[in-house]
């Protein structure tokens, strides 16, 4: 039975807050040492270093994002979250696509790392 329990979300609202803030850092020091991160069909990326570098090149891309959780199930060692996240481009539109994440989780960090949403919105012309 997954679990719903507010500490769920306050962890899970910790990891979204570091991405809206734009701190490739912060983020990437949730992970363990060997902790993958994939970002829908994107090749995945692993260790704390070279997922700061990602990440830091995603933002570069946009202007700012932020998430808007809908919900958290915790499942044994997994956190899957579904999400609506808001995105604002370098040409000023706002695009607002839906996502849905699944990190797994040790007592060294965050060891799998997988976002869900189509990215295609994002990149298609502005109108």
């Amino acid at each position: 039975m997954p679990d719903r329990s507010p500490s769920h979300l306050a962890d899970a609202a910790k990891v979204f807050a570091a991405i809206d803030r734009q701190d490739a850092a912060a983020f990437a020091s949730l992970f363990a040492n060997n902790g993958m991160f994939v970002f829908g069909n994107a090749a995945p990326v692993i260790g704390p270093a070279a997922i700061r570098a990602a990440v830091t090149a995603f933002f570069a891309a946009i202007r700012e994002l932020r998430h808007d959780i809908i919900d958290v199930w915790h499942v044994g060692d997994s956190v899957i979250t579904q999400l609506t996240v808001l995105y604002r481009r370098r040409d000023g539109s706002v695009v607002s696509l839906p996502a849905a994440t699944i990190w797994r989780v040790s007592d060294l960090g965050i060891t799998d790392y997988r976002i869900y949403a189509d990215l295609a919105p994002l990149v298609a012309p502005s109108d």
